[in-house]
């Protein structure tokens, strides 16, 4: 049963890209993707989505400098953050304390991200 949530995924690896917007499409979302952080960046529209989540470390434009001009863009978008490393999620909340945003820690179970995803949603 689809739920017309819409996600905007943004990770540089073409892997971890597939396996999430398979789960998250099996999960009745609808799910863009990018795994070039400038070309999602451009393609962008205010509006559209009901979460994108972002990896930390990309080439180009890193997800908390993506973050920041998706802000620009659009004050009130919803970002949840990936990544591989602990150690982000600590340095996520120093630069941005105010910010009401997860943090998802590679290898990431679908499951898991489905029930975060909802929560992340629900609390817009």
């Amino acid at each position: 049963m689809p739920n017309n949530k819409k996600i905007l995924l943004v990770d540089d690896e073409p892997d971890i890209i597939d396996s999430l917007k398979i789960g998250l499409e099996d999960n009745g979302f609808a799910v863009d993707t990018y795994t070039d952080s400038a070309l999602a960046l451009s393609d962008f529209k205010t509006d559209v989505y009901d979460l994108v989540l972002l990896d930390v470390k990309m080439p180009k434009i890193n997800g908390f400098e993506l973050y920041e001009k998706l802000r620009e863009k659009d004050s009130k978008v919803n970002v949840c953050f990936i990544t591989a490393h602990e150690v982000y999620y600590e340095s996520l909340r120093e630069i941005f304390p105010d910010m009401n945003c997860d943090c998802y820690v590679k290898p990431i179970n679908i499951d898991d991200l489905v029930r975060r995803v909802k929560a992340q949603i629900d609390r817009k």
